[in-house]
Protein backbone atom coordinates (compact mmCIF):
# COMPACT_ATOMS: atom_id res chain seq x y z
CA UNK A 1 0.00 0.00 0.00
CA UNK A 2 2.87 2.21 0.81
CA UNK A 3 4.81 1.55 -2.67
CA UNK A 4 1.53 2.61 -4.32
CA UNK A 5 0.94 5.97 -2.65
CA UNK A 6 4.35 6.59 -3.17
CA UNK A 7 3.89 5.73 -6.95
CA UNK A 8 1.00 8.14 -7.09
CA UNK A 9 2.76 11.00 -5.78
CA UNK A 10 5.13 10.65 -8.03
CA UNK A 11 2.82 10.59 -11.09
CA UNK A 12 1.17 13.19 -9.76
CA UNK A 13 3.84 15.30 -9.35
CA UNK A 14 4.97 14.55 -12.85
CA UNK A 15 1.57 15.40 -14.43
CA UNK A 16 1.62 18.30 -12.09
CA UNK A 17 4.85 19.64 -13.88
CA UNK A 18 4.08 18.20 -17.50
CA UNK A 19 1.02 20.65 -16.87
CA UNK A 20 3.33 23.67 -16.06
CA UNK A 21 5.15 22.68 -19.03
CA UNK A 22 2.81 21.95 -21.83
CA UNK A 23 1.89 25.27 -23.37
CA UNK A 24 5.49 25.88 -23.23
CA UNK A 25 6.45 23.32 -25.57
CA UNK A 26 2.57 23.96 -27.39
CA UNK A 27 2.66 26.66 -28.92
CA UNK A 28 -0.28 26.20 -31.56
CA UNK A 29 -3.43 27.85 -30.29
CA UNK A 30 -5.78 25.27 -30.95
CA UNK A 31 -3.87 22.63 -28.74
CA UNK A 32 -4.25 25.11 -26.25
CA UNK A 33 -8.06 25.85 -27.14
CA UNK A 34 -8.16 21.75 -26.58
CA UNK A 35 -6.52 21.56 -23.54
CA UNK A 36 -8.33 24.33 -21.79
CA UNK A 37 -11.58 23.04 -22.66
CA UNK A 38 -10.44 19.58 -21.26
CA UNK A 39 -9.73 20.69 -18.03
CA UNK A 40 -13.00 22.70 -17.82
CA UNK A 41 -14.26 19.06 -18.58
CA UNK A 42 -12.37 17.81 -15.59
CA UNK A 43 -13.23 19.77 -13.13
CA UNK A 44 -16.80 19.41 -14.16
CA UNK A 45 -16.65 15.37 -14.58
CA UNK A 46 -15.00 15.35 -11.34
CA UNK A 47 -17.16 17.21 -9.41
CA UNK A 48 -19.93 15.17 -11.00
CA UNK A 49 -17.94 12.14 -9.47
CA UNK A 50 -18.79 13.26 -6.08
CA UNK A 51 -21.99 13.00 -5.81
CA UNK A 52 -22.41 10.23 -8.39
CA UNK A 53 -19.97 8.15 -7.25
CA UNK A 54 -19.05 9.21 -3.72
CA UNK A 55 -22.32 9.84 -2.33
CA UNK A 56 -24.02 7.40 -4.78
CA UNK A 57 -26.56 9.92 -5.55
CA UNK A 58 -28.17 9.81 -9.07
CA UNK A 59 -27.90 13.41 -10.09
CA UNK A 60 -28.61 14.10 -13.28
CA UNK A 61 -28.96 17.73 -13.04
CA UNK A 62 -25.20 18.82 -12.89
CA UNK A 63 -25.05 19.60 -16.26
CA UNK A 64 -28.12 22.15 -15.33
CA UNK A 65 -25.47 23.34 -12.45
CA UNK A 66 -22.86 24.28 -15.37
CA UNK A 67 -25.69 26.24 -17.16
CA UNK A 68 -26.71 28.24 -14.05
CA UNK A 69 -22.51 28.97 -13.92
CA UNK A 70 -22.72 29.87 -17.50
CA UNK A 71 -25.50 32.57 -17.14
CA UNK A 72 -25.07 33.96 -13.72
CA UNK A 73 -21.47 34.84 -14.68
CA UNK A 74 -22.27 35.91 -18.29
CA UNK A 75 -25.10 38.31 -16.47
CA UNK A 76 -22.80 39.80 -13.67
CA UNK A 77 -20.30 40.70 -15.64
CA UNK A 78 -22.24 42.28 -19.20
CA UNK A 79 -25.52 43.53 -17.49
CA UNK A 80 -24.32 44.47 -13.85
CA UNK A 81 -20.43 45.25 -15.35
CA UNK A 82 -18.78 43.07 -12.26
CA UNK A 83 -15.54 42.08 -12.86
CA UNK A 84 -15.31 38.84 -14.57
CA UNK A 85 -12.47 37.47 -11.82
CA UNK A 86 -15.62 38.00 -9.19
CA UNK A 87 -18.54 37.11 -11.67
CA UNK A 88 -16.85 33.60 -12.06
CA UNK A 89 -17.17 33.26 -7.93
CA UNK A 90 -20.97 34.04 -8.71
CA UNK A 91 -21.11 31.74 -10.48
CA UNK A 92 -20.41 29.35 -8.40
CA UNK A 93 -22.33 30.47 -5.25
CA UNK A 94 -25.89 30.66 -8.30
CA UNK A 95 -24.74 26.82 -8.82
CA UNK A 96 -24.54 26.03 -5.26
CA UNK A 97 -28.13 27.72 -4.64
CA UNK A 98 -28.99 26.01 -7.53
CA UNK A 99 -28.72 23.11 -5.77
CA UNK A 100 -29.38 23.91 -2.99
CA UNK A 101 -33.41 24.23 -3.65
CA UNK A 102 -33.25 20.86 -6.11
CA UNK A 103 -31.56 18.97 -2.83
CA UNK A 104 -34.58 19.61 -0.53
CA UNK A 105 -37.19 16.96 -2.44
CA UNK A 106 -34.00 14.67 -3.42
CA UNK A 107 -32.23 14.32 -0.45
CA UNK A 108 -34.62 11.45 1.20
CA UNK A 109 -35.55 9.80 -2.18
CA UNK A 110 -33.58 6.88 -4.28
CA UNK A 111 -33.44 5.82 -7.76
CA UNK A 112 -35.26 6.46 -10.06
CA UNK A 113 -37.38 9.07 -8.05
CA UNK A 114 -34.18 10.88 -8.09
CA UNK A 115 -33.07 10.51 -11.46
CA UNK A 116 -36.77 12.02 -12.58
CA UNK A 117 -36.64 15.20 -10.06
CA UNK A 118 -32.96 15.92 -11.36
CA UNK A 119 -33.91 15.90 -15.03
CA UNK A 120 -37.39 17.54 -14.82
CA UNK A 121 -34.92 20.24 -12.84
CA UNK A 122 -32.65 20.37 -16.07
CA UNK A 123 -35.55 21.12 -18.27
CA UNK A 124 -36.87 23.77 -15.84
CA UNK A 125 -33.62 25.91 -15.98
CA UNK A 126 -33.93 24.95 -19.99
CA UNK A 127 -37.07 26.23 -20.03
CA UNK A 128 -36.62 29.50 -18.13
CA UNK A 129 -33.27 30.30 -20.18
CA UNK A 130 -35.14 30.11 -23.48
CA UNK A 131 -38.36 31.99 -22.30
CA UNK A 132 -36.93 34.86 -20.71
CA UNK A 133 -35.38 36.25 -23.80
CA UNK A 134 -35.08 39.79 -22.78
CA UNK A 135 -32.63 38.70 -19.97
CA UNK A 136 -30.72 35.44 -20.96
CA UNK A 137 -31.10 36.48 -24.93
CA UNK A 138 -33.19 33.31 -25.39
CA UNK A 139 -31.38 30.59 -27.91
CA UNK A 140 -29.35 33.65 -29.44
CA UNK A 141 -27.87 33.72 -25.92
CA UNK A 142 -25.45 36.18 -24.73
CA UNK A 143 -22.79 37.79 -26.56
CA UNK A 144 -19.23 39.96 -26.41
CA UNK A 145 -18.89 39.06 -22.49
CA UNK A 146 -16.04 40.66 -20.98
CA UNK A 147 -12.87 38.82 -21.03
CA UNK A 148 -10.34 38.38 -17.76
CA UNK A 149 -8.38 41.16 -17.63
CA UNK A 150 -4.83 41.60 -15.28
CA UNK A 151 -2.12 44.28 -15.16
CA UNK A 152 0.56 43.94 -17.50
CA UNK A 153 -0.90 41.01 -19.34
CA UNK A 154 -3.86 40.99 -22.13
CA UNK A 155 -5.35 37.88 -22.87
CA UNK A 156 -6.28 38.11 -25.77
CA UNK A 157 -3.22 38.98 -27.34
CA UNK A 158 -1.11 36.22 -25.63
CA UNK A 159 -2.44 33.09 -28.01
CA UNK A 160 -4.27 31.65 -24.98
CA UNK A 161 -1.56 31.25 -22.86
CA UNK A 162 -2.66 33.05 -20.00
CA UNK A 163 -6.14 31.45 -20.11
CA UNK A 164 -3.98 27.72 -20.05
CA UNK A 165 -2.81 28.76 -17.10
CA UNK A 166 -6.29 30.54 -15.27
CA UNK A 167 -8.16 27.11 -16.39
CA UNK A 168 -5.11 24.38 -15.25
CA UNK A 169 -5.30 26.64 -11.89
CA UNK A 170 -8.82 26.02 -11.31
CA UNK A 171 -8.45 22.29 -11.94
CA UNK A 172 -5.60 21.99 -9.90
CA UNK A 173 -7.18 24.27 -7.04
CA UNK A 174 -10.64 22.07 -7.28
CA UNK A 175 -8.89 18.40 -7.78
CA UNK A 176 -7.40 19.55 -4.34
CA UNK A 177 -10.26 20.18 -2.56
CA UNK A 178 -12.27 17.28 -3.88
CA UNK A 179 -9.19 15.11 -2.47
CA UNK A 180 -9.23 16.54 0.77
CA UNK A 181 -13.54 16.46 0.97
CA UNK A 182 -13.64 12.45 -0.02
CA UNK A 183 -10.54 12.11 2.34
CA UNK A 184 -12.25 13.64 5.23
CA UNK A 185 -14.92 12.72 7.65
CA UNK A 186 -17.61 13.94 5.39
CA UNK A 187 -16.02 11.69 2.51
CA UNK A 188 -16.24 8.47 4.72
CA UNK A 189 -19.84 9.45 6.05
CA UNK A 190 -21.15 10.25 2.51
CA UNK A 191 -19.66 6.84 1.37
CA UNK A 192 -21.30 4.59 4.28
CA UNK A 193 -24.87 6.46 3.45
CA UNK A 194 -24.06 5.29 0.16
CA UNK A 195 -22.77 1.42 0.40
CA UNK A 196 -25.23 1.03 3.53
CA UNK A 197 -27.75 3.77 4.38
CA UNK A 198 -29.47 1.78 6.75
CA UNK A 199 -26.70 1.15 8.80
CA UNK A 200 -25.27 4.64 8.17
CA UNK A 201 -28.33 5.92 9.64
CA UNK A 202 -28.23 3.91 12.47
CA UNK A 203 -25.00 5.11 13.56
CA UNK A 204 -25.73 8.50 13.80
CA UNK A 205 -25.07 10.26 10.21
CA UNK A 206 -27.49 12.89 9.60
CA UNK A 207 -28.49 11.50 5.48
CA UNK A 208 -30.09 14.59 4.34
CA UNK A 209 -27.53 17.16 5.71
CA UNK A 210 -24.80 15.08 3.85
CA UNK A 211 -26.45 14.41 0.93
CA UNK A 212 -27.12 18.13 0.62
CA UNK A 213 -23.97 18.97 1.48
CA UNK A 214 -22.10 16.98 -1.10
CA UNK A 215 -24.26 18.34 -3.65
CA UNK A 216 -23.37 21.69 -2.97
CA UNK A 217 -19.90 21.72 -2.99
CA UNK A 218 -20.04 19.48 -6.28
CA UNK A 219 -22.19 22.04 -7.84
CA UNK A 220 -19.94 25.14 -6.29
CA UNK A 221 -16.97 24.02 -8.75
CA UNK A 222 -18.92 22.96 -11.79
CA UNK A 223 -20.38 26.48 -11.46
CA UNK A 224 -17.16 28.32 -11.23
CA UNK A 225 -16.18 26.05 -13.93
CA UNK A 226 -19.21 27.68 -16.29
CA UNK A 227 -18.19 30.90 -15.63
CA UNK A 228 -14.68 30.48 -16.80
CA UNK A 229 -15.59 28.64 -19.49
CA UNK A 230 -17.82 31.57 -20.49
CA UNK A 231 -15.43 34.07 -19.81
CA UNK A 232 -12.85 32.46 -21.64
CA UNK A 233 -15.65 32.19 -25.11
CA UNK A 234 -17.19 34.89 -24.21
CA UNK A 235 -20.75 33.07 -25.19
CA UNK A 236 -23.96 32.10 -23.43
CA UNK A 237 -25.70 29.62 -25.37
CA UNK A 238 -28.46 27.20 -24.38
CA UNK A 239 -26.93 24.89 -26.71
CA UNK A 240 -24.84 23.96 -23.30
CA UNK A 241 -27.94 22.33 -21.95
CA UNK A 242 -28.01 19.76 -24.47
CA UNK A 243 -28.40 15.96 -24.12
CA UNK A 244 -24.94 15.34 -26.00
CA UNK A 245 -23.18 17.55 -23.07
CA UNK A 246 -25.03 15.80 -20.73
CA UNK A 247 -23.57 12.38 -22.16
CA UNK A 248 -19.68 13.59 -23.30
CA UNK A 249 -19.50 14.71 -19.57
CA UNK A 250 -21.09 11.44 -18.17
CA UNK A 251 -18.65 9.05 -20.24
CA UNK A 252 -15.50 10.85 -18.61
CA UNK A 253 -17.30 10.10 -14.96
CA UNK A 254 -18.02 6.11 -16.01
CA UNK A 255 -14.91 5.93 -18.59
CA UNK A 256 -12.52 7.00 -15.95
CA UNK A 257 -14.06 5.70 -12.98
CA UNK A 258 -16.24 6.75 -10.51
CA UNK A 259 -15.41 6.96 -6.64
CA UNK A 260 -11.91 8.24 -7.98
CA UNK A 261 -11.29 11.71 -9.18
CA UNK A 262 -8.05 11.65 -10.94
CA UNK A 263 -9.79 9.19 -13.25
CA UNK A 264 -12.54 11.55 -14.84
CA UNK A 265 -10.04 14.09 -15.22
CA UNK A 266 -7.86 11.65 -17.47
CA UNK A 267 -10.86 10.54 -19.20
CA UNK A 268 -11.93 14.16 -19.96
CA UNK A 269 -8.49 15.10 -21.41
CA UNK A 270 -8.50 11.74 -23.59
CA UNK A 271 -12.18 11.79 -25.46
CA UNK A 272 -12.33 16.12 -25.37
CA UNK A 273 -9.23 15.59 -28.10
CA UNK A 274 -11.26 12.51 -29.40
CA UNK A 275 -14.18 13.88 -30.03
CA UNK A 276 -12.45 17.56 -31.02
CA UNK A 277 -10.07 15.08 -33.11
CA UNK A 278 -13.43 13.74 -35.67
CA UNK A 279 -15.23 16.55 -35.10
CA UNK A 280 -12.79 17.92 -37.95
CA UNK A 281 -13.37 14.78 -40.03
CA UNK A 282 -16.11 15.58 -42.83
CA UNK A 283 -19.29 14.13 -41.90
CA UNK A 284 -18.59 13.11 -38.70
CA UNK A 285 -19.45 15.83 -36.27
CA UNK A 286 -22.38 14.34 -35.24
CA UNK A 287 -21.10 10.50 -35.53
CA UNK A 288 -18.45 11.76 -32.74
CA UNK A 289 -20.62 10.86 -30.20
CA UNK A 290 -21.95 7.55 -30.99
CA UNK A 291 -17.67 6.26 -31.01
CA UNK A 292 -17.88 7.95 -27.49
CA UNK A 293 -21.26 6.04 -26.57
CA UNK A 294 -19.32 2.80 -27.98
CA UNK A 295 -16.07 3.44 -26.04
CA UNK A 296 -17.80 3.95 -23.34
CA UNK A 297 -20.10 0.42 -23.20
CA UNK A 298 -16.86 -1.23 -24.19
CA UNK A 299 -14.86 0.06 -20.98
CA UNK A 300 -17.61 -0.30 -18.95
CA UNK A 301 -17.81 -4.45 -19.70
CA UNK A 302 -14.53 -4.86 -19.36
CA UNK A 303 -13.67 -2.67 -16.44
CA UNK A 304 -16.85 -1.93 -14.96
CA UNK A 305 -15.01 0.38 -12.44
CA UNK A 306 -13.87 2.40 -15.26
CA UNK A 307 -10.13 2.86 -15.78
CA UNK A 308 -8.68 4.00 -12.89
CA UNK A 309 -9.22 0.64 -11.55
CA UNK A 310 -7.15 -1.16 -13.90
CA UNK A 311 -3.49 0.13 -12.15
CA UNK A 312 -4.97 -0.62 -8.48
CA UNK A 313 -5.97 -3.96 -9.54
CA UNK A 314 -2.99 -4.81 -11.38
CA UNK A 315 -0.78 -3.69 -8.27
CA UNK A 316 -3.42 -5.40 -5.99
CA UNK A 317 -2.76 -8.48 -7.57
CA UNK A 318 1.01 -7.81 -7.90
CA UNK A 319 0.60 -7.89 -4.08
CA UNK A 320 -1.04 -11.13 -4.07
CA UNK A 321 1.18 -12.87 -5.71
CA UNK A 322 4.25 -11.64 -3.74
CA UNK A 323 2.46 -12.47 -0.39
CA UNK A 324 1.80 -16.30 -1.77
CA UNK A 325 5.79 -16.34 -2.51
CA UNK A 326 6.46 -15.45 1.00
CA UNK A 327 4.47 -18.79 2.76
CA UNK A 328 6.24 -21.72 2.96
CA UNK A 329 5.40 -25.30 1.23
CA UNK A 330 3.32 -26.14 4.72
CA UNK A 331 1.11 -22.92 4.02
CA UNK A 332 2.14 -21.00 6.82
CA UNK A 333 3.09 -17.16 6.66
CA UNK A 334 7.32 -16.79 6.94
CA UNK A 335 7.15 -13.86 9.49
CA UNK A 336 9.99 -11.75 8.76
CA UNK A 337 12.44 -11.50 11.79
CA UNK A 338 11.45 -7.61 13.31
CA UNK A 339 7.75 -9.32 13.46
CA UNK A 340 8.86 -12.83 15.65
CA UNK A 341 9.00 -11.49 19.28
CA UNK A 342 4.88 -10.66 18.26
CA UNK A 343 4.49 -7.88 20.65
CA UNK A 344 3.27 -5.47 17.58
CA UNK A 345 -0.11 -5.78 15.89
CA UNK A 346 -0.60 -3.52 12.76
CA UNK A 347 -3.05 -0.87 13.75
CA UNK A 348 -6.90 -0.89 12.62
CA UNK A 349 -7.71 2.14 10.74
CA UNK A 350 -10.38 3.34 7.90
CA UNK A 351 -9.13 3.95 4.81
CA UNK A 352 -9.24 7.15 3.15
CA UNK A 353 -6.60 6.49 -0.23
CA UNK A 354 -10.56 6.41 -2.33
Amino acid sequence: MASLRNGKAWLLGILLVAGLVVPILVEDTYLRHLFIISFVYGIVAASWDLTLGYAGIFNFAHIAFFGVGIYATALAAKLLGIDPWIAMLIGGIAASAAAAIVALPIVRLQGVYVVLVTFAFSQLVFQLVISQSQVTGGTNGIVRIPTLSMPGHNFLRDYKLGYYYVAFALLVAATVCLRLLVRSDFGLSIKALRDNEDYGVSRGIPIARQRLKALVASAFFTGVAGGFYVIYLRVASPEIFDFSTASLVLSMVLVGGTSSIYGPIVAALVLTFISEGLANINNFAEGRFMLVSVAMIVVLLFFPKGLASVLPAALARRHEKRDRESRNWKGTRVVPNDQKNGTALPPISLDRST
